[in-house]
């Protein structure tokens, strides 16, 4: 199945906490290794996104694209937790004011191959993509 998030708008959920947050079954859990992240950042703002830069990142929504190979809803509600060592790329992002997540997918095919068909542009080159073997240039989209 294709994904498909809105072009433009704004995250309808109020998602100030986990339990907040809508989770889309796309595919079965026991097949669903990769996950997509519909985030908000309501204002514009600049991130430290680790030893990749600092970054500015308009107001709009993104998909960022992630896979888990064991306990994918482990690795979603860490994304989600507030209280974390800052590992992957998207730690950063989420962290910063005005940025939160509104819709979580899972599917079961693999990452790259879901990254690929959404359409957006790049904001950041190589933004959860450090071992991208298939040329997506990034994992986060920005929507709209």
């Amino acid at each position: 199945m294709s994904p498909s998030f809105p072009a433009t708008g704004r995250c309808r959920p109020s998602a100030s906490n986990a339990a907040a947050i809508h989770f889309v079954a796309t595919d079965p859990p026991s097949t669903a290794q990769t996950y997509q992240l519909l985030i908000e950042v309501a204002a514009p703002v600049r991130v430290c996104v680790g030893r990749l830069g600092t970054f500015d990142f308009p107001a709009g929504l993104y998909a960022y694209t992630g896979s888990a190979r064991r306990n994918l809803e482990a690795r979603v509600s860490r994304h989600l937790s507030t209280k974390k060592k800052m590992h992957w790329h998207i730690d950063y992002l989420l962290a910063a004011p005005g940025v939160r997540v509104c819709e979580v997918r899972r599917h079961g095919a693999a990452e790259c191959v879901v990254n690929q068909q959404i359409a957006g542009e790049i904001p950041v080159k190589g933004f959860g993509a450090s071992d991208c073997r298939a040329g997506c240039g990034s994992h986060l989209k920005r929507l709209g």
